[in-house]
């Protein structure tokens, strides 16, 4: 089930960019805790600093919207 969820008039979010990321190209203790993934997504600041790594491109979209942040897709 999606839903939108309606934010307050007056909201200002932080617009964060979502990635696809290689495993390969990550710290080996990063890829030891992929558990066999070849890709993940990245949530990055505007700033290009690296703020989450996690299993998919829908769950960036969604952690993303719980921390009060504006997701959009970078190839």
């Amino acid at each position: 089930m999606e839903y939108e969820a309606e934010a307050p008039q007056n909201a200002v979010f932080d617009t964060v960019y979502v990635r696809p990321v290689a495993v390969r190209d990550l710290p080996e203790d990063v890829r030891e805790q992929a558990e066999g993934l070849d890709e993940i997504y990245a949530v990055h600041a505007e700033s290009g600093e690296r703020l989450a790594l996690v299993r998919d491109r829908r769950l960036a979209f969604i952690v993303a919207r719980q921390n009060d942040m504006a997701p959009v897709s970078v190839h």
